[in-house]
């Protein structure tokens, strides 16, 4: 009798110990789940999931979450919104994230925000610019990083404005972000200048592009500016086909992200110059927020950052404030945390915005130029997200009630 309650004794200390010791490792950290299009869109997810990595080793260098470590799992989604909410599905139920993270496309940055929507859980879109995402499609638990569509156009259209041009035509991936690029360009553009005449639009396929009838279409309509969204290979493709049959000779172009070193540095001496972009010209920020991220980065990975890296970085970083201001995991504490929390970032201090969960990260705004058979951003300069930004009068008729 005595031996048995020596074993059962011994057994009950073991499975103790275990569970103990389950439970400290439990809440000795705290993970983040994240998701995005790995295998689809390396060139610009390689620097991103750079960028996140090295924001996880710096946080928990100065002692984690709240003295947690912080662990990030992460998943690739291929470029399709149903393997996203599986994969979102198994973080939560599998891994038990504290929350969701990243994506790239719109279309899947709004499948998870629906599946974070369905579920209660906190999820923080990095890269999807869709508009949607914070406004028609906005929900309580979604929160977004990057300046969205309407943002970026709005920079855009403040340049765009100024030029002579009348007739306009454009040229967009047909899925959610190119669609809503355009709609929202075109709605500023029209604002501002009631005489412009849009005189063509072409809508390839995304990742798919045939360029030659696009560009054959878009020069028969003659117009004298044009708004691209094309991004990637896409783009390569297009500008290659438009400097061989000559459709941006003496014509201005109007472009989002092509001055991103990810989509630029691959069009190498092809370059077109004098578009007016948004983009990221890395060597050119002089300031001290961006000079110590860029330092770090340069000394980890011996290579200099894209916009992925900012967007990689920046999103761990901000997550990680918000679980560190909320102190828990509990997804209504985190939303109570992240709205209006300011943070800082290689781009100066941001805010996420109360009223639609948008952060007021900018975009710096120049034109394309060759230099030493490479192309570049020249006469940068950095807009803050917060001066085009929509009040919270026409953000409340936007989006819907929580």
């Amino acid at each position: 009798m005595q031996r048995s309650k020596i074993l059962l004794g011994g057994l009950f200390a073991l499975t103790y110990a275990g569970l103990t010791q389950g439970a400290f490792a439990q809440s000795g950290e705290i993970k983040i789940g994240e998701i995005n299009s790995y295998s689809l869109l390396p060139a610009f997810t390689e620097p991103y999931r750079k960028g996140w990595q090295l924001a996880v080793e710096e946080i928990n260098a100065a002692g984690g979450i709240n003295g947690k470590k912080l662990v990030v799992v992460s998943k690739d989604d291929g470029g399709k919104p149903a393997d996203a909410q599986t994969a979102a599905n198994e973080l939560v139920s599998s891994e038990n994230v504290a929350m969701l993270t990243g994506t790239f496309l719109s279309n899947i940055g709004l499948a998870v925000s629906d599946f974070a929507n369905q579920k209660k859980v906190f999820f923080l879109a990095a890269e999807p610019l869709t508009d949607a995402i914070t406004w028609s499609k906005g929900n309580r638990y979604t929160f977004r990083l990057r300046p969205s569509n309407y943002m970026q156009a709005a920079m855009l259209v403040e340049a765009a404005a100024k030029l002579p041009a009348k007739r306009w035509a454009t040229i967009a991936p047909n899925y959610e972000y190119g669609q809503s690029a355009v709609s929202v360009f075109k709605k500023l553009m029209s604002e501002k200048r009631p005489d412009i005449q849009w005189v063509e639009e072409q809508w390839p396929p995304q990742g798919k592009i045939d360029a030659g009838p696009v560009v054959q279409a878009v020069a028969a309509a003659n117009p004298e500016a044009i708004l691209n969204v094309e991004f990637g290979a896409d783009l390569v493709k297009l500008v290659r086909e438009g400097n061989t049959r000559g459709l941006f000779k003496d014509r201005t172009v109007v472009s989002f992200l092509t001055g991103e070193p990810e989509y630029l540095d691959p069009l190498k001496d092809e370059t077109p110059e004098g578009w007016i972009v948004t983009g990221y010209p890395w060597y050119s920020i002089k300031t001290p927020e961006h000079d110590a991220f860029l330092k770090a980065y340069q000394s980890k990975y011996n290579d200099y950052p894209r916009l992925g890296s900012i967007v990689g970085y920046e999103t761990i970083k901000a997550a990680a404030a918000i679980l560190t201001k909320a102190n828990s995991t509990d997804p209504e504490k985190l939303i109570a945390a992240a709205e209006g929390i300011s943070l800082s970032s290689p781009f100066g201090e941001i805010t996420f915005r109360k009223i639609d969960h948008q952060s007021t990260l900018g975009a710096f705004v120049g034109k394309t130029a060759l230099k030493d058979g490479k192309g570049v951003m020249v006469d940068s300069i950095y807009r803050k997200g917060s001066d085009y930004l929509p009040s919270d009068a026409e953000v409340e008729k936007m989006r819907p009630k929580d």
